[in-house]
């Protein structure tokens, strides 16, 4: 039988064959990130550089400038990249237990090493506009636009009131945290945000509903 010819694959080898693994492009960006977190964790914000990260990555300098501007969109990629999967809000059934989870998430990174990231780029973007903007578009509000469509599920089911503000919703149940973290005046426990959490959506529940339905864990 005639063999059919084999279609040419995008980043294929000479026969036509997609070579295994990762592409080579998508790895080198994977090391710069996983060596970035590195870095800081050895180092710190003040001593972190762009070569530095070339080097332990194995790439040229001119790569990392590629995809990334400064250090301090790479820095705020690099920590948004390692939270995605912790930090997606689940869809339960129960707004309640959606938001409680995921906001207990976030403070366990708070609490962790990853915490002192953080604190670092919300200390530096102070005075730093470049870095407060990478942390906000890179890391801030790829979070918000989930918390977004997670608060609007809640809305059709019942949940919520239909004329809530959202942002203000939002900077309720966050702030808060935010404020512990770096004020420092308090702990950030697991049950601060079960309460937070049923305090401020229990405020903004349609009228005649009981108190938020929180399945537990």
């Amino acid at each position: 039988m005639r063999q059919k010819p084999v279609s040419p694959v995008y980043g294929g080898n000479h026969n036509g064959k997609r070579a295994p693994g990762r592409p080579r492009s998508e790895q080198a960006r994977l090391a710069i990130l996983r060596n970035t977190l590195q870095i800081l964790a050895e180092r710190g914000f003040s001593a972190f550089t762009i070569e530095d990260v070339a080097g332990r990555a194995g790439v040229g300098k001119t790569t990392v400038y590629r995809w990334w501007p400064n250090k301090g969109a790479l820095i705020a990629d690099a920590f948004a990249n390692s939270t995605i999967r912790s930090l997606r809000f689940p869809d339960t059934g129960s707004l309640h237990t959606d938001i409680r989870l995921q906001m207990r998430e976030l403070v366990k990174i708070f609490c962790g090493r990853r915490g002192r990231i953080v604190s670092a780029m919300l200390a530096a973007g102070q005075a730093d506009k470049d870095l407060i903007a990478a942390f906000r578009d890179r890391f801030l509000w790829p979070r918000r636009r989930e918390a977004y469509a997670t608060l609007r599920r809640g809305i059709r089911r019942g949940e919520l009131r239909r004329d809530v503000d959202l942002n203000l919703l939002l900077d309720s149940l966050y702030g808060p945290i935010y404020m512990r973290f770096l004020i420092r005046h308090d702990r950030l426990t697991a049950d601060f945000v079960d309460r937070l959490s049923a305090l401020v959506l229990g405020a903004v529940r349609p009228r005649g509903k009981s108190r938020p339905h929180s399945k537990t864990l």
